[in-house]
């Protein structure tokens, strides 16, 4: 994998990835997400795909999936997130708590890259919600 940063004015960067996408990013988050915001979206991205995936597998008829993630970051610099937790709340029709649970702890626990990626030096922790529709 590679990607290209070409800084554009002020703290504003536009990104490139090796496959041809691209996106803004800001230190002042007035145009674009920061850098680190941008950590969580992959985060929470990520292990999105994972839950999503595992409960299609699972036949689970799922219409929607949220993953709300919050990340608390050190006093000093740099900053780095010390402790960030992923909420998943999944939407469907007779969704399996035990189904929902396992999508979850198989993201965290083995397919997550960018969490696992993380671990090594943040708290990583998981929860969900079943709503019906």
């Amino acid at each position: 994998m590679q990607a290209v940063v070409n800084w554009r004015d002020g703290l504003v960067f536009e990104a490139k990835s090796g496959s041809g996408h691209s996106l803004l990013m800001d230190g002042n988050k007035a145009e674009a997400a920061s850098p680190m915001e941008l950590v969580l979206m992959a985060a929470g991205g990520c292990s999105s795909v994972d839950v999503v995936s595992i409960l299609e597998k699972a036949r689970q008829q799922v219409s929607a999936v949220r993953c709300e993630v919050k990340g608390e970051r050190a006093d000093a610099t740099p900053a780095v997130f010390t402790k960030v937790h992923l909420h998943f709340v999944v939407t469907g029709t007779d969704i399996a708590d035990k189904h929902v649970e396992r999508a979850v702890a198989l993201s965290a626990d083995k397919y997550c890259s960018v969490a696992k990626m993380l671990e090594a030096s943040v708290t990583i922790t998981h929860s969900f919600a079943i709503e019906n529709s």
